[in-house]
């Protein structure tokens, strides 16, 4: 199988995350923080361990600033539902992710309301004065993806962090599709941000990190056993334990940290350099191929991550899936969850096919992709 599906989560994971895993799996199976034990101690170790790696990696001010979550968008949910209240608004871009829109959506009952400010691809200057434009008196926040997971699309973040600071409003940033692809640091004056772990990080399934130097100012929206001040009602006001309730997976934070390990000996910019290079290679070919869409311009840095979606004529999206996967290929068709991406390009009804590569994947599964494209377009298949 040629795996193109990285934009959803990366496969195959580097040996060592596997190792990892398989290590915590056999050796720190006891509970963190719980108990006294060497094997619960160990595995709170492990745990610190993690926590200030990821803070290095991602410029916190000190592993207290790391909190695991479920996945990325467990981790936008506890800064969305835990400082906003009623009477708030928020801007947000008009290519976001359903992990931010359906929260906003369903914040809606506690009178939150929001604006989606327009990106416009290849002009920073414009996309930061829509952000401008869309902020009102009551704005409490600004949230948005640091890159798209339909388009690629590169948003300038650090750009519009400046503006929400100079306007003293707290910036989240998603990093599910940026996160060990793009370089992004607390330090650049982001309040939040959100990391799908298992995905440019190479961790497994089911991790995800919320990095904050606000922690303590959010309210709870899960409350339970952290193994600290366990003689009280009252959940900790102190990170992490303020949003880590219940048993940790250790084996996945575990995994985090060999993936963070993994993609520091790569080298974020030589991971980009690399898939954004195979994706110019697929982008060429299917210009050449009469009747394939294409959305965007060719992909470059710095104006994309390496993600990129396409249709065939007037084929449902999920057919062109469909065939590609009986040909070997894994892509992901359909809407991906977005609903604003694909308004913002006219393609609600058709969906698009979406290619994601990652540090694994070889010009030949490329080349192979593209002959895949073509056949079904002769009608091979």
């Amino acid at each position: 199988m040629i795996y193109l599906d990285n934009a959803a989560t990366t496969f195959p994971k580097p040996l060592s995350v596997i190792q990892a895993v398989d290590r915590s799996m056999r050796m720190l199976g006891a509970n963190p923080g719980r108990s006294g034990h060497a094997m619960s101690i160990a595995a709170a170790e492990e745990i610190y361990r993690t926590r200030v790696e990821a803070a290095e990696f991602f410029g916190a001010p000190g592993p207290e600033c790391v909190a695991f979550t479920l996945n990325c968008t467990e981790a936008i949910n506890f800064v969305l539902k835990g400082l906003l209240k009623p009477g708030d608004h928020v801007v947000t871009s008009n290519l976001e992710h359903n992990a931010v829109m359906r929260p906003l959506q369903a914040l809606a009952e506690r009178k939150i309301t929001y604006a989606q400010a327009e990106v416009v691809l290849g002009d920073n200057d414009a996309t930061v004065d829509n952000f401008r434009k869309a902020l009102q008196p009551n704005t409490a926040l600004i949230i948005c993806m640091h890159a798209s997971n339909v388009w690629g699309i590169r948003l300038p973040v650090e750009r519009i962090a400046a503006l929400a600071h100079q306007y003293e409003i707290p910036m989240c940033v998603d990093c599910a599709q940026s996160a060990g692809v793009l370089p992004i640091s607390m330090t650049d004056g982001f309040d939040y941000l959100c990391v799908a772990s298992h995905k440019g990080l190479y961790a497994p399934m089911g991790t995800g990190l919320l990095l904050t130097t606000r922690g303590t100012q959010l309210k709870t929206i899960i409350e339970g056993g952290t193994g600290t001040m366990s003689a009280s009602l009252v959940q900790p006001d102190t990170m992490p334990d303020r949003l880590e309730s219940g048993t940790p997976n250790v084996a996945g934070i575990s995994g985090i940290r060999a993936g963070l390990a993994f993609v520091r000996s790569k080298g974020i910019d030589r991971v980009r350099t690399h898939e954004l290079e195979l994706l110019r290679q697929l982008y060429r070919r299917l210009q050449s191929l009469e009747g394939v869409k294409l959305y965007t311009p060719e992909p470059q840095d710095p104006w994309f991550a390496p993600v990129l979606s396409f249709n065939i004529g007037a084929m449902e999206s999920e057919t062109v899936g469909e065939k590609l996967a009986k040909q070997g290929v894994a892509v992901r068709a359909g809407i991906h969850c977005s609903k604003s991406a694909h308004q913002a390009m006219g393609t609600l009804d058709q969906g698009a096919v979406r290619v994601c590569p990652s540090v694994f994947t070889r010009r030949s599964d490329i080349i192979a992709a593209g002959d895949a494209v073509e056949k079904i377009m002769k009608k091979r298949i």
